[in-house]
C-alpha cells in the first residue's frame, strides 16, 4: 500500500535545496545528503522544483517547504522504513526582491541588532505568541490602554506602546515604512499632503460624496501587515516578527472597561469593534500604524480612484474619510456610486459606516475633513465665531474663567486652533491671531 512522506522530510529537503548552488545536480546531491540515500523519486522532485522556481526562493523557506510537501504527496512510496532526514542543512536567509530602499534585514538576528535589542527582548516586544491578550499584570504588557467616549457611537480605544516598543516602532517607521510610497490619492499621514490638501481637491464641485470607514485601524489585520513586509522584500521569518512588532490584540480585561454606546442602533458596531480588537490588528496609538494603514489601503485607493475616473470625478482619502466630487454625472448616479464604494470597501476588508456618510450638493454646505469646500477651503462660520468669542473673553476676563472644559494647557489648545484657521483661511486666521496676542496668560 502506498504511504505518504512526512512534513519533516519536506522541510529537511527544502532547507537542503536552499543551502547551496541552484541546479539539478547540486540539488539532487544535497537532497541525497539530507536523506542519507538517493531514492528514485528524488531527481523527478528536483526537476519539478526547478520548473516552478528558476531562482532559489531564499526568502521563502516555508513556501518552498509547502511546495515540496505537495510534490511529495503526489509521489507516494512503497517501502519500509519510511525516509527521514539524517542531516539537517541550515540555509542562509536572504532578502527578496527590493522594490524600495528599505533597511536590508535578512534574518531575525539582523533585525534584533538593527533595533539594538537582544533576541529575547525582540521576542518579548514582538509577542508573536499573543501573550498581551491574556496578561493581566500591567507590568507584563507592552501597551497602555485608554478609551475615549463618543456619545452615541462606539468608544475609540487607544493602544499606546510603552517606551521600548515605541522606540523600536519608530525605527521601523523611519528606516522601512517611510521609504514605501502610499497611493497618490492618500492625503493622511503622508509627507507633503494634509487635511487641507485633501479638502482642496474637492472645491467648487457640484456634488461631494463623503464616505466614512468603520474602525479603520482595527479593521486592518496582521495577515495584511505581513503581506506588506513580504512585498517589501523581507524574508518570511523577518516579516513575521515585524508584523508582531507593529500589531496588537487588546486584552479581554481592557475591553470589559469600554462602555457600550448609548444609541441601541450602534450596539452591533460595538460588537464588531470587539471582534476586531480581539485579533492582532493595527493599534491606534502606535507610530507605525498610520503608515501601515495607508499601505494596507493601497488597493482600496487604486480601485476607488478608477471608479471616480469612470464618472469624471475626483477621489481622495484622508485616513478613514473617503471623498469623491464631480459634476452632473456623479450626481445622477450617486446612489450607484455609493453602493459601488461600499462593495469595493468590503472586498478590500473595510466596512462603510453608512450613518456617517453623506451626499452634499453645492446648494448646502459641503465639508471634507471638517473644511468647507463650496467655493474655496474655509472654516465653517460657526466654528470661527465660537473661537473668536472665546479669544475675546480670554482677553477681557482672563483665560482662567474660560477653561470650562478643563483643558490641561488652554494656551496651547487655543494656539493650535488659531494656527489651523490660519492654514485654511489666512485672512480670518490673522484676525484671530491678533486677538490671541491680546490675552494676558499670567492673569
Amino acid at each position: 500500500m502506498a504511504r505518504r512522506i512526512s512534513t519533516d522530510v519536506a522541510r529537511g529537503l527544502a532547507y537542503a535545496f536552499l543551502a547551496g548552488v541552484w541546479n539539478e545536480a547540486a540539488l539532487v546531491r544535497r537532497g541525497a545528503a539530507a536523506l542519507g540515500e538517493r531514492p528514485p523519486w528524488l531527481r523527478p522532485v528536483v526537476r519539478e522544483l526547478l520548473l516552478a522556481y528558476h531562482r532559489p526562493p531564499a526568502d521563502r523557506p516555508r513556501e518552498l517547504t509547502a511546495f515540496v510537501a505537495a510534490v511529495l504527496e503526489r509521489r507516494p512510496y512503497r517501502r519500509d522504513p519510511p525516509p527521514h532526514i539524517r542531516r539537517w542543512f541550515i540555509p542562509e536567509p536572504q532578502m527578496g526582491r527590493l522594490r524600495w530602499p528599505v533597511a536590508q534585514l535578512a534574518s531575525v538576528g539582523e533585525l534584533a541588532t538593527f533595533l539594538a535589542l537582544t533576541p529575547g527582548e525582540l521576542g518579548w516586544l514582538a509577542d508573536t505568541r499573543g501573550l498581551e491578550r491574556t496578561a493581566r499584570d500591567e507590568r507584563l504588557r507592552n501597551y497602555a490602554y485608554t478609551w475615549l467616549p463618543r456619545g452615541e457611537h462606539p468608544a475609540r480605544v487607544i493602544e499606546r506602546p510603552k517606551g521600548r516598543l515605541k522606540a523600536a516602532q519608530r525605527l521601523v517607521l523611519h528606516e522601512i515604512l517611510d521609504w514605501i510610497p502610499a497611493h497618490p490619492r492618500a492625503h493622511g499621514f503622508t509627507r507633503g499632503r494634509s487635511a487641507l490638501s485633501n479638502a482642496a481637491a474637492h472645491t467648487g464641485r457640484r456634488v461631494v460624496v463623503r464616505v466614512d470607514l468603520e474602525d479603520f485601524f482595527a479593521s486592518i489585520q496582521a495577515a495584511r501587515i505581513y503581506g506588506i513586509f513580504r512585498t517589501s522584500g523581507y524574508p518570511e521569518a523577518v516579516a513575521h516578527v515585524l508584523t508582531g512588532l507593529t500589531t496588537n490584540a487588546l486584552p479581554a480585561a481592557q475591553w470589559e472597561a469600554v462602555p457600550r454606546p448609548r444609541d441601541p442602533r450602534e450596539i452591533a458596531a460595538h460588537h464588531r469593534l470587539d471582534r476586531r480588537l480581539a485579533t492582532p490588528h493595527l493599534p491606534q496609538g502606535a507610530p507605525t500604524s498610520p503608515a501601515l494603514a495607508n499601505l494596507a489601503a493601497f488597493g482600496l485607493d487604486r480601485r476607488l480612484h478608477g471608479l471616480a475616473a469612470a464618472f469624471g470625478a475626483t477621489y481622495t482619502r484622508y485616513a478613514d474619510d473617503i471623498a469623491l466630487s464631480g459634476g452632473s454625472l456623479l450626481l445622477s448616479r450617486a446612489g450607484d456610486v455609493q453602493a459601488a464604494i461600499s462593495a469595493i470597501a468590503h472586498d478590500e476588508g473595510f466596512t462603510v459606516n453608512a450613518r456617517k456618510s453623506a451626499l452634499m450638493t453645492r446648494a448646502g454646505r459641503q465639508r471634507v475633513c471638517g473644511i468647507v469646500v463650496n467655493a474655496h477651503p474655509n472654516v465653517a462660520r460657526g466654528e470661527y465665531d465660537r473661537l473668536k468669542a472665546i479669544l475675546h473673553n480670554c482677553a477681557v476676563r482672563g483665560p482662567a474663567q474660560q477653561n470650562r472644559d478643563g483643558v490641561p494647557d488652554l494656551r496651547a489648545h487655543l494656539l493650535g486652533r488659531v494656527t489651523w484657521v490660519e492654514s485654511v483661511n489666512p485672512a480670518r486666521g490673522a484676525k484671530l491671531r491678533a486677538r490671541f496676542e491680546q490675552i494676558d496668560w499670567k492673569a
